[in-house]
């Protein structure tokens, strides 16, 4: 007998990862491909994307060339509402977006996947094809539900808040991916905070050691997490992927 597939997560490097679901659909997450040196070579053109999931413009997780690999690969855009706007305005087209907004649920491809998206903190903005810096706007995170049942929690770039308490009552994620590099989102204390509200046992760490300044390390969230019972973190490096099979809630 064939063992039904899983949703696999990858991270492709820094704060992009790629979801692949039980019928092969490709989601990718905080798209940055084309010039990311954090990405293996063979990583960093994806011939199939089928959803794009972007919670805030800064160019670290929303590619400067994105209406490009759009036009190549014409997935369906569940993304910031100022995102949004920005790629509307660089002509991508308007029938590829599933507009939506905090709070709010939608089902994609045919049904197979639900998209929840839900708050973050962390202030950002988009950058024009000319350099010029402009929109300023929110970040939000993203609850993907996969047809086999993994919930996972993509919390983008964000600082800790209460409301991750919420977010776990609701959507009971089976894996929380959580920023710890510090500085510009949560660090280590902050993130392990987060991992008792949102009651989670399973961890992928991400935006950490990358840059000098991400000082944060899974070493750390483990130290400050070790009364936290059955936790698991996943430290995937670069194009590391992990079966959701593994991950058990």
């Amino acid at each position: 007998m064939t063992t039904p597939a899983r949703t696999r997560l990858q991270l492709l490097g820094h704060a992009t990862f790629k979801v692949t679901t039980p019928e092969g659909h490709v989601i990718l997450i905080d798209p940055w491909l084309r010039d990311n040196p954090f990405i293996p070579a063979e990583h960093r053109s994806q011939p199939r994307i089928d959803l794009m999931l972007i919670t805030h413009g800064h160019e670290d997780h929303c590619d400067p060339q994105l209406p490009a690999i759009v036009a190549e690969t014409r997935p369906v855009l569940v993304v910031n509402n100022i995102v949004r706007w920005f790629l509307l305005a660089q002509q991508v087209p308007e029938a590829l977006f599933e507009p939506m907004n905090l709070g709010g649920t939608t089902a994609v491809l045919n049904g197979a996947v639900s998209v929840t998206m839900v708050n973050a903190f962390h202030v950002s903005h988009v950058q024009w094809p000319d350099g010029r810096i402009d929109l300023p706007h929110q970040a939000v995170g993203f609850v993907l539900r996969c047809s086999d049942g993994a919930t996972i929690y993509f919390a983008g770039d964000t600082s800790v808040f209460g409301d991750m308490q919420l977010i776990g009552t609701l959507y009971c994620p089976t894996l929380a991916v959580l920023p710890i590099g510090d500085r510009y989102t949560m660090g280590p204390l902050e993130a392990a905070h987060a991992i008792r509200l949102l009651g989670v046992r399973h961890v992928v760490p991400f935006h950490y050691g990358t840059y000098p300044s991400l000082t944060g390390t899974p070493a750390q969230l483990a130290t400050l997490t070790q009364d936290v019972a059955g936790l698991q973190i996943h430290a995937l490096q670069a194009s590391e992927t992990l079966d959701m099979a593994e991950v058990t809630g």
